[in-house]
């Protein structure tokens, strides 16, 4: 992922609304985000670190004029990785969707992409259980943070065991990096 790149300021969170804050018992949160429209990329390459990086470069390039309006979007946070474990749990699966929230002023009508491997996308509202860590996020860090939030959690069936978003909050190029492991909701 670009080293040396700046992000610009972000400009804009992705809304939610906190529904459990997280104290001093518990070191996850759960939160509830609306339903929005997002630009999207898959990739399935042979590391998860090339898929999100290639994937992330693509959105940086739509967000930065490569699209109808041939204008800067502003830059929204966080940018999510969603990931599906392999049956065994032991291991991600190639495909990695990254997306970006698109700003309030472009959630209506959303400019075009110019690179058709970008595709703008209606997510469904998401409730969701989340964790904080820092540092890179490779295939290692992320299977560890997973076993970790469900040494913390425990035995639930509340949220799905296949699938997880990873949620990236600052430029992919500091090392010790905010990011957090999302654990989805079932439908209530």
């Amino acid at each position: 992922m670009g080293a040396g790149y700046n992000f610009p300021p972000p400009l804009y969170v992705v809304p939610v609304v906190i529904t459990m804050p997280r104290c001093e018992e518990a070191a996850y949160e759960e939160r509830r985000y609306p339903a929005g429209k997002w630009a999207c990329v898959t990739k399935g390459e042979p590391m998860y670190e090339q898929s999100i990086s290639m994937s992330f470069m693509k959105l940086m390039r739509y967000i930065c004029k490569e699209n109808s309006v041939g204008c800067y979007l502003g830059m929204t946070v966080p940018v999510l990785n969603e990931i599906h474990l392999t049956k065994e749990g032991t291991e991600l699966e190639r495909e990695v969707v990254t997306a970006y929230y698109l700003p309030g002023e472009f959630q209506q009508n959303p400019p075009v992409p110019t690179d058709p491997e970008i595709h703008i996308t209606e997510r469904a509202p998401l409730r969701v259980i989340t964790r904080v860590f820092y540092g890179m996020t490779t295939e290692e860090t992320i299977l560890r943070e997973i076993g970790l939030f469900w040494e913390l959690l425990g035995s639930t069936d509340a949220v799905l065991r296949e699938t997880y978003i990873v949620a990236v909050y600052e430029n992919p190029s500091i090392p010790q990096r905010r990011n957090e492991i999302w654990f989805i909701c079932r439908a209530e």
